[in-house]
């Protein structure tokens, strides 16, 4: 798919997400989150590859005690920020659905065409 087909659809401002921190969003009736990790932002499918359960246990709280890795609430799997990848838990192995997003004059952007094709929670 080139830059030039794909529709992105704004966000926020890439300064609404902290360092650390993660956001949810709902985007065509489908559940998507961000998070910030050292200065770049990392978007996923609010979806545990596991269970198919949302991930968050209270809204925008995606993240472990330790600020560290991405944790469904549902049986605690972790997952790294920067691939979604599941270090622990269930779904050990597995991988979050990454969105496509772009950053353009400091707003976050996603392919609105790919969260519009996702599948139900």
């Amino acid at each position: 798919m080139t830059q030039q087909s794909i529709q992105w659809e704004s966000l926020c401002h890439e300064s609404e997400i902290g360092e650390g921190e993660a956001r949810g969003f709902e985007l065509h009736n489908k559940y998507i989150f961000a998070v910030k990790k050292d200065g770049r932002l990392y978007v996923y499918y609010n979806y545990c590859p596991h269970l198919g359960t949302p991930l968050e246990w209270q809204e925008h709280q995606f993240l472990d005690n330790s600020g560290t890795l991405i944790q469904c609430s549902t049986h605690g799997a972790l997952f790294r920020m920067e691939d979604g990848h599941c270090l622990a838990g269930p779904c050990k192995g597995k991988n979050l659905k990454t969105i496509r997003h772009t950053i353009g004059n400091g707003f976050l952007a996603v392919d609105s065409q790919q969260v519009a094709s996702l599948g139900r929670i």
